[in-house]
C-alpha cells in the first residue's frame, strides 16, 4: 500500500468511533449541510458534468437535485432514530421460559466503507450519491473510489462534501477520495475497511465482491450489477392503450441514451402485436445522444452488431451510431423483434444486458405459460414490469406476478422502470446478477441497513449502556420496550 493510501485508511479508522458516537441529529445536520452546499454549487458543477459525461443539462440538474433530496431524506431518517431499531426486553423473573435477563439490542455502524462510484450517474451514484449518503447516515466514514469517467467533477464535488462535513463539526477523515483501479482494490483489501459498495458492470462487481469475500476477515459488499428489466404486455393492455405503451417504451429505452440500470431491455408482447410502426415512428423522433465515454461506445457497438446479426432478429428501429475521432459515440435507439422460439435458440447471444438504447421485443404465441417460462429464461433483475388491462387479474396473470417477485426486486404495474423514486419504500436491488447481495437496497432510506450490524447488551448497568439503550434515552430515539410480565407463553395471544 502506498503512503497516501496508508494515510487515508488510518484517517478513516481513527474517525470511525468518534463518528459512530455522534448524536444522530448532529449527523443529520451535517448531511443537510452537504445537500445545501451541492445545490449552492450547481452552476459550477453541472457544466463540468456535461463536458465529462455528455449527459444533457436538464438531466444533470435533475440528478443533482435528486442527490440533495436523498441526502435530506437520510438526514430525516437519522434524526428520527428509528433506523437504530432499539429493542429492550426488561428483566422478567416470571418469563414463560424461565427467568429472563435484561436484554437491549440496537444497530451499530460497521466502520469505514469503500464506495466505488458509478459512471452513468455522476451525482446520484457518485461522490455524494446514495451509497455515500447512506454510509454517512449510518455513522460510517466513507472512502470514495472516484470514477475515471468524470475525474474533474469528482474532485470538485469531493472538496465541497469534505468542506461541508468539516464545517458541520464531523471528525477528520470521515470522507476521503482515492482514484485509480489499483488504488481501489488496495483500499478494499485493507483490514481497516469494514464494508464495500459498488454500482457498475457484472465482471467488475463480481471481481470486487470476490476480493471482499476472500479477505482474511470477509466483509459485506453490496454491488449493483446488471439487469434485463423484462416487461410483459397482455393483449388486453394493447387493446386498451397501445399508443401510451409505445410512447412510454421508447422514452424509457432512449432516456440518457439507454445508459440506465433500469432500462427495459426485453418486452414480451403477444404475437401480432402491431407495435412496429408506432415504435419506428417514435424512435425516429429521438435526437442523437452521446454515450458516456469511448469504452462504453465500443461495447455498445459490439453488442448492437451481435444482436442485429442474430438469427431471427427483425429490426423495428435500426437506429444510428456515429463514432467521432476521439472514439466518442453518438446514438439513436435500436429496437428489434424476435420470436420466442428464436430467442430461446439464441439465448446465449440475446439474453444479455445492452448498455445503451437497445431493446428487444419478444413475440410470444397465444396461450404461452409465462409463469413457467420466466424461470427458464431469466436470472435476477432489478425490476420486472406488467402491463395489463384495467381490472385484468386472471389466474395466469396472478401466477406470472408471483413468479416475477422471485426474480426481481421491484415489480411495476402499468409504468416503466426508469426514474427510480427516492422514497422510504423504494427497493433498488434484486437477486443475482442484479446485485451481489439481495438483502437490501441502494435507493431509499432502507439502504442505511447495509452499513449497520446488530449488537445486544445483556444485564448491563445503565452507566455502561450506549445512549440509545439507556432507560433515560438521552438521544430521544424510538425504543420498542417489552416490559416484565408482558409475554405469558407461546401462542397466548393467538
Amino acid at each position: 500500500m502506498t503512503p497516501e493510501l496508508e494515510t487515508i485508511a488510518a484517517n478513516a479508522a481513527a474517525a470511525a468511533q468518534p463518528f459512530a458516537d455522534t448524536n444522530p441529529r448532529d449527523r443529520a445536520r451535517a448531511l443537510v449541510a452537504v445537500a445545501d452546499a451541492i445545490e449552492a454549487n450547481a452552476d459550477a458543477l453541472v457544466p463540468i458534468a456535461m463536458a465529462e459525461t455528455g449527459l444533457a443539462e436538464a438531466r444533470l440538474r435533475g440528478e443533482l437535485r435528486r442527490t440533495a433530496v436523498q441526502l435530506r431524506l437520510f438526514a430525516e431518517a437519522v434524526a428520527d432514530g428509528a433506523y437504530l431499531d432499539v429493542r429492550i426486553d426488561a428483566a422478567d423473573p416470571e418469563f414463560a421460559l424461565g427467568p429472563r435477563a435484561d436484554v437491549r439490542r440496537y444497530l451499530v455502524p460497521l466502520g469505514p466503507v469503500v464506495n466505488f462510484a458509478a459512471s452513468n450517474f455522476p451525482f446520484a451514484f457518485s461522490v455524494a450519491g446514495g451509497d455515500t449518503a447512506s454510509a454517512l447516515a449510518a455513522g460510517c466514514p466513507v472512502i470514495l473510489k472516484g470514477h475515471p469517467g468524470h475525474p474533474e467533477l469528482t474532485g470538485r464535488t469531493a472538496a465541497i462534501v469534505a468542506e461541508a462535513l468539516a464545517a458541520a463539526g464531523m471528525p477528520d477523515g470521515v470522507f476521503q477520495v482515492v482514484m485509480g483501479q489499483e488504488e481501489g482494490v488496495s483500499i478494499l483489501q485493507d483490514p481497516r475497511v469494514k464494508a464495500g459498495s459498488f454500482t457498475g458492470s457484472i465482471p467488475a462487481g463480481q471481481f470486487l465482491a470476490g476480493i471482499a469475500a476472500a479477505r482474511e476477515v470477509p466483509i459485506p459488499f453490496f454491488g449493483e450489477l446488471g439487469s434485463l428489466n423484462p416487461v410483459f404486455v397482455t393483449e388486453g393492455a394493447l387493446a386498451e392503450r397501445t399508443d401510451e405503451i409505445v410512447s412510454g417504451f421508447v422514452t424509457s429505452v432512449s432516456g440518457s441514451a439507454g445508459q440506465l440500470c433500469t432500462k427495459p431491455g426485453f418486452v414480451f408482447a403477444p404475437t401480432g402485436h402491431g407495435l412496429d410502426q408506432g415504435i419506428a415512428d417514435a424512435a425516429a423522433s429521438v435526437a442523437p445522444h452521446r454515450l458516456l465515454n469511448p469504452r462504453i461506445a465500443e461495447g455498445y457497438v459490439a453488442r448492437r452488431e451481435a444482436v442485429l446479426a442474430s438469427a431471427g432478429v427483425r429490426a423495428i428501429a435500426e437506429g444510428r451510431v456515429e463514432i467521432d475521432g476521439a472514439g466518442q459515440g453518438w446514438v439513436t435507439p435500436t429496437i428489434v423483434a424476435v420470436s420466442l422460439d428464436d430467442l430461446v435458440a439464441a439465448r446465449a447471444t440475446l439474453l444479455e444486458e445492452s448498455f445503451g438504447p437497445l431493446a428487444v421485443v419478444v413475440e410470444v404465441p397465444p396461450s404461452t405459460d409465462l409463469a413457467a417460462l420466466v424461470p427458464t429464461l431469466l436470472d435476477g433483475n432489478l425490476t420486472a414490469t406488467v402491463h395489463a388491462a384495467a381490472g385484468e387479474a386472471t389466474p395466469e396473470l396472478r401466477s406470472l406476478v408471483r413468479v416475477l417477485t422471485e426474480h426481481a426486486g421491484r415489480v411495476l404495474f402499468g409504468g416503466w422502470p426508469t426514474g427510480v423514486a427516492v422514497t422510504p419504500a423504494m427497493q433498488h436491488g434484486g437477486p443475482w446478477p442484479a446485485t451481489t447481495n439481495d438483502s437490501s437496497t441502494s435507493v431509499g432510506t432502507a439502504a442505511i441497513t447495509r452499513f449497520l450490524r446488530p449488537v445486544a447488551y445483556q444485564g448491563a448497568p445503565e452507566e455502561l449502556l450506549p445512549e440509545p439503550l439507556q432507560t433515560a434515552n438521552p438521544w430521544g430515539v424510538p425504543q420498542a420496550v417489552s416490559p416484565a410480565g408482558e409475554s405469558t407463553g407461546w401462542g397466548a395471544n393467538l
